[in-house]
Parts: structure tokens; C-alpha cells; sequence
């Protein structure tokens, strides 16, 4: 059980931030995310898109400050534990114990809310066979792309995951790229590079149809819409079809809950729950505006001790 002044819940820009103001009064956190990465919301779903309400930034991208705010957060040498979705939190006397499904346990006087709007968790394929084969064969993020060295790799999606993975593992492994409609939803030049490299099959107007192996893929078969079936040869699949936003067990905490948000008090942004804190997304209050400035100034007011 690793013990800490602060469990900080969720690693978006709202949570890096709280990360500062706690570090700059001596406190020590851990930050917990359900995704793979720090920048939350921002890295996940606008990562290019410009924000304009960062103070003395006229312009920067969700992933630049995503950058900056990890960079400026070194110096407490703060661990951040990621793919992590804390799933019980209990009292313990004056502390707070948190567990992840991971079977992670922390332990503090303070637990932050940072979760913006809930948990993200990928999107899963419809098809009940790959279950079995989850974290094995089939999986919807990267962890080490050098797992993937030559080996077949089926990746599904259109969006900007599935062509920057796509053209990543192409270097190294053999890549068909599969997606259920003619256009992509990804950068254009991204598309052009794949293109022009030849190395990955692109597959288009394709959805899974079915798997063959016993405890490791073999080979999937793909449907095209007017029925044509495709059999190739597959190691891995990686599914990328984006995210879904969960609020999870947060829901179940005891906390006073609007809808799904929770309603914090303005004075030091506590909940019903005495140790407990929520700011940005999702605290709500009277003159509440769903902004980044007004995640760090919660963020601030939360961490005067």
C-alpha cells in the first residue's frame, strides 16, 4: 500500500495542475488514470484542436500543454500511475484507502477528484469471441510497440489512432489496416504517408467477421458490405474505435451527486465527504463554467492546506 499526502484522481490538464499547487505547499500526491496517458480529455480527444483560454498562451494544442504542465510538475517527482481505474474507496480512521483494478492500494488523509467527465475506456469490438483473447491477442492500446516486431498485426479503426499506429508498426511488422467505411476520419497526410509507403493492406468497407485459434489468434476473417469474406493471417488485432466516457464507480462513493456531477462547496471545493475534494468537469456549483482557467483556479483553492 503506498501511503501519500494526496491521491489525485485523474492525470488531465485540471489534475497536473493540483499536482503543482500541492507540490509548491510541500505536499506530496499520486495521480491515478484510467488511460494510457497524462492529458486526459485533451490528449485523448482533441489533442490538435487550439485552446485559447490558457492565461498569457494566446494559442497552444491539448497536446502541448499536456507537455508543459508535465514538465512543469518535475521537480516534485510526482509517480503517475496510468492505465489504472480505481474502482473502491473506503475510509480507514483519518485516511482515505483507494483501490484499482489493478489491485493497486494508496492510502492518504486527501483524495482530488480530477475525472473531468468520467473514466475513458476504449470502445471494445461487438464481437463476443474476442473477449477471450483480451490483453492476449487483442488489445486497444500500445503499450510497447516492440511486442508487435515482426509479427501480423490487424489493425481496425479510421480515426487518428489507427493510422498513426498503422504507419508506426509498419517499420517493423506486417500491418493490414481495416475500416468499415471507404473515408477515414484521420489527418489526410497521415493517410498519404500510409499510401505512399505500400507497406500497409488497407482494407476498406471491412468489418470482423470471426476468429480462428485456440489460446492465441491465427487468422480473422473479414466481411465486406456486400458479403465477400477475406481470410488473414493475424497475430495481433488492435482496435481502435475510440472511447467512451464512463462516470464508473464514482457513482457509488457516497458523494453528493447532481446528475453526474458532484457538488463541491466554493470555499475549498470539499464534498460532502470530509477529505474529499472534486474540481473541473466534474464538480458543479452555483456560476459553474466547464473551462480549463476554471479547473486550475479550483485546482488552487483545493490545495490550500
Amino acid at each position: 500500500m503506498k501511503k501519500t499526502d494526496v491521491i489525485i484522481i485523474g492525470a488531465g490538464p485540471v489534475g497536473l495542475f493540483a499536482v503543482h499547487q500541492l507540490g509548491i505547499k510541500g505536499l506530496k500526491a499520486v495521480v491515478i488514470d484510467n488511460l494510457d496517458k497524462a492529458g486526459g480529455q485533451c490528449i485523448e480527444l482533441y489533442p490538435d484542436k487550439p485552446i485559447y483560454d490558457i492565461p498569457a498562451v494566446p494559442e497552444c494544442t491539448g497536446e502541448q500543454l499536456t507537455q508543459r504542465l508535465l514538465e512543469q510538475i518535475k521537480p516534485f517527482k510526482t509517480e503517475l500511475f496510468l492505465n489504472e481505474r480505481v474502482d473502491e474507496v473506503h475510509q480507514e480512521k483519518e485516511n482515505w484507502v483507494v483501490k484499482t483494478n489493478n489491485k493497486k492500494e494508496f492510502i492518504a488523509p486527501n483524495i482530488m477528484i480530477a475525472g473531468g467527465v468520467g473514466s475513458f475506456e476504449p470502445r471494445k469490438i461487438s464481437l463476443k469471441e474476442c473477449e477471450k483473447f483480451e490483453g492476449k491477442s487483442v488489445f486497444y492500446a500500445v503499450k510497447n510497440k516492440d511486442n508487435f516486431k515482426n509479427k501480423n498485426i490487424s489493425i481496425f479503426g479510421g480515426g487518428d489512432s489507427a493510422l498513426d499506429w498503422a504507419l508506426e508498426l509498419s517499420k517493423t511488422a506486417n500491418v493490414t489496416l481495416i475500416h468499415r467505411r471507404e473515408e477515414f476520419r484521420g489527418a489526410p497526410h497521415t493517410l498519404d504517408e500510409l499510401k505512399k509507403t505500400g507497406k500497409v493492406n488497407i482494407k476498406t468497407k471491412y468489418q470482423l467477421a470471426s476468429i480462428e485459434g485456440g489460446e492465441k489468434i491465427k487468422s480473422i476473417n473479414i466481411k465486406s458490405d456486400d458479403g465477400k469474406e477475406t481470410k488473414i493471417e493475424t497475430d495481433y488485432i488492435l482496435s481502435f474505435f475510440g472511447l467512451i466516457m464512463k462516470l464508473g464507480p464514482i457513482s457509488e462513493w457516497g458523494l453528493n451527486m447532481d446528475k453526474k456531477t458532484i457538488k463541491v462547496n466554493t470555499e475549498n471545493f470539499e464534498t460532502n465527504k470530509k477529505g474529499i475534494f472534486a474540481i473541473g468537469d466534474i464538480c458543479t456549483y452555483p456560476g459553474k463554467l466547464k473551462l480549463i482557467l476554471s479547473g486550475f483556479h479550483e485546482g488552487a483553492l483545493a490545495s490550500v492546506e
